[in-house]
């Protein structure tokens, strides 16, 4: 599908609405010109969100059906997914806000891959009550691995900064044992793909931390580098994938260092994110790359503490539908490059031998 005057549609999965998920998710859409900018298709409840936009004081008219082929461009879509009344206590997570979280993703997962939406932005979960009422996953990347049935890759991105990890939500002691050189190898392709073909790098360089202090310092506080990191990087280097490390991880995110980047690999969770969110404040998205779909978060979580007191901050989540056009843009946008390109034609030489010539396919 080309982007060319086509207006995107969001799909907003809400969820623990019990958190602050609605109330950021309203507060990006209040502004009444953002219909212009993109399809909003929310997957929640019209009473939840009634209850809720009053207790915020927002201004918001949903046009309510029951299936997002039925959005409308230039309104704000609400498929329904219940009748009935909520129970709402903000700032603590109960069965029905969890079951509703789930509802709500798998509805809008499905229309994902229904094509009746084109991107999908997830608002914060609670893994742990969802877990418990038998979601397998401990996080959205797991579950959608599973959807797709295709390997993705945890990708945090802003305009300056972005950080994939290669290990998600797994116990620090179980790191070491969960990385190994193809794995590291595999990883790095998606992640050069992604820059070029979602972010529009047409040469990415990618930087690779260590998994120990000081890289391993030679070996004296770890072999990891030495055995699985160093060979993944030089064999992804002697293919043509800039790739360069590994560095340690406790100097690198200076920004005279990591600007010389398009992306980074951290190898576990907080090894890439705590310094991600840290200089990423409140601007900072969840992509996860590698899919056939586009999926974006905010890089934040439920918020219990705040929720309800209408001081929650909507920018991240803002990112996160923008990132997700923006990346749907320009992955159409690169797709209609590659169907376009020159193909070779057979020619004959002066020799009379044929000569492989570009011609121009047809537009």
């Amino acid at each position: 599908m080309s982007s060319k005057n086509h207006k995107v549609r969001v799909g907003i999965s809400i969820g623990d609405f019990n958190g602050i998920g609605p109330e950021i998710i309203m507060k990006c859409l209040k502004d009444k010109t953002i219909t212009d900018f993109f399809t909003p298709v929310i997957f929640g409840s019209g009473k939840l969100f009634t209850y809720q936009k009053n207790i915020f004081k927002l201004n918001l008219n949903f046009n309510y059906i029951t299936e997002a082929s039925q959005a409308q461009n230039g309104k704000l879509n609400m498929v329904n997914l219940t009748k009935e009344n909520v129970n709402v206590e903000l700032g603590t997570p109960t069965e029905e806000s969890t079951k509703m979280a789930i509802d709500s993703l798998e509805a809008a997962t499905e229309a994902l891959i229904k094509g009746e939406i084109d991107v999908l932005v997830t608002a914060p979960i609670n893994k742990d009550e969802m877990v418990k009422m038998g979601f397998k996953h401990a996080g959205h990347t797991g579950y959608f691995e599973e959807k797709f049935n295709k390997k993705g890759l945890m990708f945090l991105v802003t305009e300056d900064l972005k950080v994939a990890v290669s290990t998600h939500h797994i116990p620090i002691s179980k790191v070491a044992e969960n990385i190994s050189k193809e794995k590291i190898k595999k990883q790095i392709k998606i992640l050069n793909q992604s820059l070029i073909e979602d972010f529009s790098v047409p040469r990415p360089k990618i930087a690779v931390l260590g998994l120990n202090p000081h890289s391993g310092d030679g070996g004296v506080i770890g072999n990891e580098e030495i055995e699985i990191i160093s060979p993944a990087i030089k064999e992804l280097s002697d293919h043509g994938i800039l790739t360069f490390g590994p560095f340690p991880a406790d100097s690198f995110f200076q920004p005279e260092k990591y600007r010389n980047y398009d992306a980074v690999l951290a190898m576990y969770h907080d090894q890439g994110l705590a310094p991600f969110k840290t200089l990423a404040y409140e601007e900072g998205v969840n992509y996860t790359a590698g899919l056939p779909f586009i999926r974006t978060s905010p890089d934040h979580g439920t918020a219990y503490d705040i929720a309800g007191k209408n001081i929650a901050d909507e920018q991240s989540f803002m990112e996160a539908i923008f990132t997700a056009i923006k990346i749907f843009n320009n992955r159409n946008d690169y797709h209609d490059l590659m169907n376009n390109r020159l193909q070779p034609r057979r020619m004959p030489s002066d020799n009379g031998v044929d000569e492989d010539l570009p011609v121009e396919t047809e537009m």
